[in-house]
């Protein structure tokens, strides 16, 4: 395939030192969907737009495609630095699970317009979310944002029937192989789940991400939520986000 450059807003995920001056970077753009991409020279001092591939900068990008796997960044221009929470470590430990949460659940070279619009709408919302005490993998935006990304990429859970026999009986736990929520007949190795936890799950499913920062859920329903998470990356994805540690 012949070589050629093109231009496209991307997202850093993730970036990576190789060898002395340079840097990989995980980007998930508008045009490709998620790409790998080499910035030569950024960390030099006198590098002409290293601070602006930070990871969670939204940026536009010259990107030079050769023959290889990587891409090579010829030109970048900042669009939304999101220094704001860059600079918080709490801000900064939910972005990057809100990152780490895309990149493992749409790694490939495809685009996806809504997927690349919730992930630069998270962003711009977690700048003006309070910093917190709790811990940040129970953050509200960050629940209900990989909430969404699960929906968008297939995987939304089901949790207003028994998703095993359709009964409308009180849901007491979630099945990430039925993905969804099962009732007390259903239940033996299911996932327990609160009335709360359910309720709070279903408002974080129901509402638009920009509500999500405002919700109140009880320490219990963010746990609640965070298993439902967990359990149906592990069940479809087979990973566990290192993020979610933090």
């Amino acid at each position: 395939m012949a070589s050629r450059t093109y231009k496209s807003e991307a997202i850093v995920l993730r970036s990576l030192r190789f060898s002395e001056a340079d840097r990989i970077l995980h980007l998930y753009t508008a045009e490709r969907g998620r790409i790998g991409a080499i910035a030569k020279g950024v960390r030099k001092t006198k590098s002409r737009f290293g601070a602006r591939l930070e990871p969670l900068s939204h940026v536009e990008l010259m990107l030079h495609e050769g023959a290889g796997e990587l891409q090579t960044i010829t030109g970048v221009e900042l669009l939304r630095s999101h220094h704001a929470t860059r600079e918080d470590n709490y801000r900064l430990n939910v972005g990057l699970i809100g990152a780490e949460a895309m990149l493992r659940l749409f790694g490939e070279p495809e685009a996806n317009e809504r997927a690349f619009g919730a992930l630069a709408r998270f962003l711009d919302l977690l700048d003006e979310t309070p910093s917190a005490q709790s811990r940040p993998a129970v953050d509200p935006l960050a629940l209900s944002f990989q909430l969404k990304l699960l929906w968008l990429a297939g995987y939304l859970p089901h949790l207003t029937s028994c998703v095993e026999c359709g009964s409308d009986a009180q849901l007491i736990g979630f099945s990430a192989r039925a993905g969804g929520g099962v009732c007390a007949l259903h239940a033996a190795n299911a996932l327990r789940l609160s009335p709360e936890g359910i309720t709070g799950i279903e408002r974080l499913l129901s509402t638009p991400l920009a509500d999500a920062p405002a919700a109140e859920l009880s320490e219990r329903a963010g746990r609640d939520a965070l298993a439902v998470i967990t359990s149906s990356y592990e069940e479809h994805g087979g990973f566990r986000l290192r993020t979610l540690s933090a």
